[in-house]
């Protein structure tokens, strides 16, 4: 009995995400065949990972998939959660992207002339694959959460939903980075005590001389910077992102106001002692002064391009605080005697690639790669903040990555079959 062959791709793509679309339409454009394998949704991490009031923090100007600018009648607003699923669905209509959802790749390995693949549908091979999967894969708790009390609810941000959702009573929000400094706000709007465990995340102002910080920081290109000029080079892929808010039109958020009006802040969490009291360090204060040191530094900026440019906009400024940490800081929290039903762990993202059987790694697990390229002929990585600029990892910068890695794969395909033809087989 023959064994029929597994059906065989010039490309797959592994992941159905803005990244996955992306690189579909810049395949596509090229006469490239290929494949789009999603696990869920299209959409999905949007759809079931974000809170109700979610809204991007970026305007929707910058909404860039290639081929599919936002064409929406309020470019300077921020979309909320519902119509970013709808924008990136209509991406994969508009560009016809021949997604197969609910297939999840299972496997990744080396094969004779290129690459086999085990996914929930069956195995298939193919000349290259691009793995736009991000990196927020499996949620971060810290061991420590299982000495809380039996009783509390304990989620991850990416399950939290809005403040009905949790048990009446206070809530502790681990981290302020994006996700945890606007679901403290969020709860804090519904009226809950709550109670916010800090670490050294950085803040941006909202609007500042006139316009949208993110306007202005285009213009001087930040958004285009490649992650060898930065300051921190490679290292800046570790950094929490700057927290502010697309909420209600966009706004800053400000964690000293927060205290100011009843929010309890603290140093980062330190551990859980065995009787469920969180414990954390005394850097409350370095923390926010900190992130508002970023913030200065970004109104400085700022005010250097008016000055220079001769742009006629309104007065400047810089941030004063309008709270301060106590002396006596407590740097503990009983959260049963505080009253408190539930945690959120806004704790980030754990990266889960061993599902690619490939060398491609480095000692922490993060693939290898030059702007995509990685050390392994005929596989690329997308999507990753800081792939090559700051705007890798957002609408505004996807598609550049893509396309540059667009003519990567038809590079590495045309070498394989010695021509310089593109490839427009079909599986």
């Amino acid at each position: 009995m023959t064994t029929a062959p597994a059906p065989h791709f010039p490309v797959v793509v592994v992941g159905g995400g803005q990244a996955g679309l992306a690189m579909s339409r810049e395949l596509s454009v090229r006469g490239i065949a290929h494949v789009v394998f999603e696990k869920h949704r299209v959409g999905h991490a949007w759809r079931t990972q974000r809170w109700d009031s979610f809204c991007l923090v970026t305007p929707n100007w910058q909404c860039l998939l290639p081929g599919f600018a936002y064409a929406g009648a309020d470019p300077h607003g921020f979309m909320p959660r519902d119509e970013i699923v709808a924008y990136v669905e209509s991406y994969a209509r508009h560009i016809e992207a021949p997604v197969r959802e609910g297939v999840a790749v299972t496997r990744i390995a080396p094969a004779p002339g290129g690459f086999a693949l085990e996914t929930s549908e069956g195995a298939v091979t193919a000349d290259a694959v691009v793995l736009a999967v991000g990196g927020y894969h499996r949620p971060n708790i810290p061991r420590s959460a299982e000495r809380l009390p039996t009783g509390i609810l304990q989620v991850h941000s990416s399950a939290y939903r809005n403040a009905e959702s949790l048990p009446e009573g206070a809530v502790v929000v681990v981290g302020s980075g994006q996700s945890g400094c606007q679901i403290a706000e969020d709860l804090h709007l519904a009226g809950r005590a709550v109670h916010l465990v800090t670490g050294s995340a950085p803040r941006c102002p909202r609007v500042y001389r006139g316009r949208d910080a993110v306007d202005w920081l285009a213009d001087l290109g930040q958004y285009e910077l490649p992650v060898e000029r930065h300051p921190l080079g490679a290292g800046v892929r570790r950094k929490a992102n700057h927290y502010l808010t697309g909420r209600g039109g966009g706004r800053d958020i400000d964690l000293r106001r927060f205290a100011a009006e009843g929010m309890r802040l603290y140093g980062r969490l330190d551990g859980v002692d065995p009787g469920g009291a969180m414990r954390f360090r005394a850097d409350l204060a370095a923390n926010l002064d900190g992130a508002d040191a970023v913030y200065n530094g970004i109104c400085e900026l700022i005010d250097r391009h008016i000055a220079e440019a001769g742009i006629d906009a309104p007065p400047g400024g810089r941030y004063a605080p309008v709270w301060q940490p106590a002396a006596d800081q407590p740097q503990d929290l009983d959260v049963a005697a505080s009253g408190v039903s539930a945690v959120v762990w806004a704790t980030g993202f754990i990266s889960d690639w061993s599902f690619v059987d490939l060398p491609l790694f480095d000692g922490s697990g993060y693939p290898r790669h030059q702007r995509g390229v990685t050390a392994v002929p005929g596989v690329y990585v997308l999507g990753l903040p800081w792939l090559h600029t700051w705007g890798s990892g957002r609408f505004v910068g996807v598609g550049r990555d893509a396309d540059y890695l667009g003519d990567a794969v038809a590079a590495h395909l045309a070498a394989q079959l010695g021509t310089d033809e593109p490839v427009r087989r079909s599986a």
